[in-house]
């Protein structure tokens, strides 16, 4: 079975299931983690202590992906277009190594406000 974690954000709870990859290992372990949301279009980031380098790293992803994205040694949460879209795609900054996708409705996260504090922590 995949492992799941659960993302708290301000008010938004949601549960996201990792996939089968070295990025997604490196994060379970790194867990719990808390850090402030800061947020960039329908993007929340932080950043978590780990480093990886890019691996099958996609310069799109789609609505409800979790992303780590190398030159930040950040966690995202991917719930709308960001300034870098064009169109309806959702485009991060550089390319993120998907690790993971949220099981609730993405859309939650657009009441997150930044700085909100966000604890990410395993589903056991």
């Amino acid at each position: 079975m995949a492992k799941q974690i659960r993302i708290t954000a301000g008010d938004v709870s949601q549960q996201a299931e990792l996939n089968e990859t070295p990025t997604a290992e490196a994060i379970w372990n790194a867990l719990p983690l808390r850090a402030q949301a800061n947020t960039w279009g329908d993007e929340i980031y932080f950043s978590i202590p780990v480093t990886l380098e890019e691996e099958n790293a996609q310069e799109v992803v789609e609505l409800g992906d979790l992303g780590y994205w190398p030159p930040g040694r950040a966690f995202c949460i991917f719930f709308g277009p960001t300034p870098m879209s064009r169109g309806d795609e959702i485009r991060p900054y550089s390319p993120v190594n998907v690790f993971g996708r949220l099981l609730g409705d993405p859309k939650e996260f657009k009441g997150v406000p930044p700085g909100a504090e966000i604890i990410v922590e395993r589903v056991e």
